[in-house]
């Protein structure tokens, strides 16, 4: 008997201070999955972006160019699982300031 698990392994909160430690928000090893789309959404389900594997640093915390504030923010993690078949992930995450 074999079962395939998938392992999402993603920060539960950052702080983009500036000082070189958590400074984005990113899924770990997702460079390894090429169909993975992390979308984010703030508290009250507005976009506030979209990651793709090939952003290697991931999410800085900045909305146009302005910081947003301390809070959980949401995400959705989609991508094809081990049997070709659209998968989706949610879960949240705080960004500390």
């Amino acid at each position: 008997l074999s079962q395939t698990i998938d392992v999402i392994d993603y920060p539960k909160y950052f702080t983009p201070n500036g000082d070189g430690y958590n400074d984005y928000w990113r899924i770990k090893f997702s460079e390894n999955e090429p169909n993975l789309v992390v979308t984010i959404f703030d508290r009250y389900g507005k976009l506030i972006t979209s990651l793709k594997p090939s952003s290697k640093i991931g999410w800085n915390g900045k909305y146009n160019g302005s910081d947003l504030p301390s809070s959980d923010y949401w995400f959705v993690l989609s991508y094809l699982n081990k049997l070709g078949e659209n998968t989706a992930f949610k879960a949240h995450f705080s960004l500390k300031r």
